[in-house]
């Protein structure tokens, strides 16, 4: 290996092969919680890969995760055997949201197994419901098919978390074995690593099917986001004349000011798209997995509708709707050979005439809240801020919940930009954020969280901090989880004060608690000036808190039902 000093010492230890690897293999991160590979960590800071310590297992596998949705390469997370279960309950956001993630941990060796070893439990079992492969690893001569096997696993269709279980309390017995073969180079196998192409005649029977119906909605779902289809869906969408909804984690797919677009559907979205998608006679779902958020329930698109689906998994066919054509393939290829097997039949276009009625109508409505002055603040403001200040090529990373809803419903983005965002664990967004500029030091990362979603891993500015990783942490805080809020004082009745206890915290200043741990801290309590501390913190080459004190009886935008 250039640089090193040593490419021809045959056979190589575990460890040297390993690191070896990660390095020829693009990896500039592995993320972990001691104590674990530890002869590995060494040599990571000798060649050049750098280990982040985190402060717990789910968010060292936050940190991978982020890190694998912006690079494509699978995020590499680390943990011994005691500490496999907290690693493996974190793997569960990386499944949802189809990221690939390269999990590894220790455990004791098969001497020790099944005779109460201290703090031994099996891995297996844990590890199945939330990763495409779990395997043993025995010693170095195993680790090289191995690695090469769970790399493929983790970036193939759909890319989910892998876990290679090293033998060794700490995996040592896998680093201080050999192995004769030479490390591995898998830059080039990134999410998704093949991009196959749909059948002939199934192109021909979903341009037919296109052609017969004038109100036409497209829905591009997270597989969608995942291929990059982004100019090929919307060149289609210009021609079929038909309006655009997302998945809450397609979200700035294509422009979101587009006149096409109509947002983000189903449970997590503001009225328009919805309506609109609920009154197509047939709808388009691009990569889109037809779960119950992105469908409101399964009534969006509305029972009955004809579907032609586009996605390159075949287990996502028929799960929910009948689909009258399946195109099994990349979204990207598939789109790109459907479009000239369209023609150049006439649109008339009445239907997008009318989704754009809908869509302008709600922009009006909602559009004195995004120049709210009140005071607490009002967190529409905050999006239409943040939206100003992300800059062209910045990472938007949001959390669960209300985090999701506020930045998918109202924050803009364009072409360039990134959005990332939980597939459902409250904490997730901060560590996540930390590992997608790891992943991308040259871009700004913003992360939206709420309060109650930063105090699971509060930590991690101790992380920032140490490692010097740099990233703009707005704070939504409104001392609560607000989006319960409501529901609680309903059920509440007469007894408010029920309805704190159970939902309310703080108020805690985030800026304050920001320096302590030695980094700048903003705190803003007036909308006047949220555009100059956000510019102050995009500005910065350090993690910077943005304190942002927001009202919980804020509502964020709500779903149409039908």
């Amino acid at each position: 290996m250039p640089g090193d000093g040593n490419a021809e010492a045959w056979p190589m230890m575990g460890h040297e092969w390993l690191v070896r690897s990660l390095r020829d293999s693009g990896q500039t991160h592995v993320f972990f919680v001691d104590a674990v590979l530890r002869r590995s960590l060494l040599d990571m800071e000798r060649l050049g890969v750098q280990p982040v310590l985190a402060h717990t297992e789910k968010a060292a596998v936050y940190m991978a995760d982020g890190y694998g949705r912006v690079s494509g390469r699978p995020g590499i997370v680390a943990a011994q055997s005691v500490g496999a279960a907290n690693l493996i309950a974190g793997l569960q956001d990386a499944w949802l949201g189809r990221s690939p993630v390269l999990a590894i941990t220790g455990r004791k060796p098969i001497g020790h197994q099944h005779r109460n070893a201290y703090q031994e439990v099996a891995h297996a079992p844990l590890a199945a419901p939330v990763t495409k492969l779990s395997a043993q690893v025995q010693e170095a001569a195993d680790l090289p098919r191995q690695f090469r096997q769970a790399w493929s696993a983790t970036v193939s269709v759909p890319p989910r978390p892998v876990h290679l279980d090293l033998n060794g309390l700490m995996g040592e017995f896998v680093e201080t074995t050999e192995t004769g073969e030479p490390p591995a180079a898998l830059a080039g196998w990134t999410a998704p690593r093949h991009r196959p192409q749909a059948e002939p005649a199934m192109l021909r029977a979903a341009a037919e099917a296109l052609r017969s119906s004038q109100r036409i909605a497209i829905v591009a779902g997270d597989g969608a986001a995942l291929s990059g289809c982004g100019a090929a869906l919307l060149a289609l969408a210009e021609a079929l004349r038909a309006p655009v909804a997302t998945s809450l984690g397609a979200h700035g797919l294509i422009d979101t000011r587009h006149p096409l677009h109509i947002g983000v559907v189903g449970s997590y979205s503001a009225p328009p798209a919805n309506r609109i998608l609920h009154a197509a006679e047939l709808v388009l779902l691009v990569g889109c997995d037809t779960g119950d958020q992105v469908t409101h329930g399964w009534r969006v698109p509305r029972p009955g509708t004809r579907i032609v689906q586009v996605d390159a998994d075949p287990l996502e066919f028929e799960r929910s709707y009948a689909t009258e054509v399946a195109l099994l393939g990349d979204p990207r290829a598939v789109l790109e050979a459907l479009l000239p097997a369209l023609g150049g039949a006439a649109r008339d276009g009445a239907f997008l005439a009318e989704a754009q009625g809908i869509r302008a109508a709600w922009h009006r409505e909602i559009a004195p809240r995004l120049a709210s002055e009140a005071v607490a603040i009002d967190p529409a403001r905050l999006c239409a801020e943040v939206t100003r200040a992300l800059p062209a090529d910045g990472i938007l990373v949001a959390d669960t919940g209300y985090s999701g809803i506020w930045t998918g419903t109202l924050v803009d983005l364009a072409p360039g930009q990134t959005y990332l965002r939980a597939a459902g664990s409250l904490g997730w967004a901060f560590p996540a954020a930390l590992g997608a500029k790891c992943a991308a030091p040259g871009r700004k990362v913003v992360c939206w969280s709420g309060d109650g979603a930063l105090y699971y891993h509060l930590p991690e500015l101790e992380t920032a901090k140490r490692r010097g990783i740099a990233v703009v942490l707005v704070v939504n805080n409104n001392s609560g989880f607000g989006q319960g809020w409501p529901g609680y004082l309903r059920q509440a009745g007469n007894r408010p004060a029920a309805a704190e206890q159970v939902l309310r915290f703080g108020p805690t200043d985030f800026a304050g608690v920001a320096r302590q741990f030695g980094l700048r801290g903003i705190r803003v309590e007036h909308p006047r000036d949220l555009a100059g501390a956000l510019a102050e913190a995009v500005a910065a080459e350090e993690t910077v808190v943005v304190d942002v004190v927001t009202d919980i009886d804020c509502r964020a935008p709500e779903p149409w039902t039908p």
